[in-house]
């Protein structure tokens, strides 16, 4: 009987690692495996952030007013997952999260930030990378 409990509670813990990594993308950074856009509503656009042919956001910091949203640009060849901090759990700004996944020529908005406080992001395949990383002031 224990060793049935035991095993049912090895399975169980293995199921949520399992829901875990698949819901970040595979929690390794895998550019295979991206992090679905999350719908929503945009807002109308505060300001935009562009991925630059250098591979780096421009600005780095942007502040918009609640209930707008940011508009990131893909101008670099590379794909980019754009998230909420922190890696690689993406809470912090969940708004952030709407952007997803943008190839070479794309762009997304945010869902709109409903209240003053500030959001830190980056590229959730290469969450190390400063020039991937920035802020978004709500105020």
């Amino acid at each position: 009987m224990i060793a049935g409990v035991s095993n049912r509670i090895g399975a169980g813990s293995a199921a949520v690692a399992l829901a875990l990594l698949i819901a970040c993308g595979g929690g390794g950074g895998s550019p295979s495996s991206p992090t679905p856009p999350v719908s929503g509503n945009p807002g109308p656009v505060g300001a935009t952030i562009t991925i630059g042919a250098n591979g780096a956001v421009t600005p780095s910091t942007v502040t918009i007013s609640p209930g707008q949203s940011v508009t990131f640009v893909n101008n670099h060849s590379g794909r980019h997952d754009m998230t909420s901090d922190p890696h690689p759990t993406h809470t912090e700004c969940p708004q952030m999260n709407a952007v997803g996944p943008l190839n070479q020529g794309q762009s997304r908005n945010t869902n709109a930030f409903p209240a003053a406080r500030t959001c830190g992001f980056h590229d959730h395949d290469n969450p190390d990378n400063g020039a991937l990383q920035g802020r978004i002031v709500i105020q």
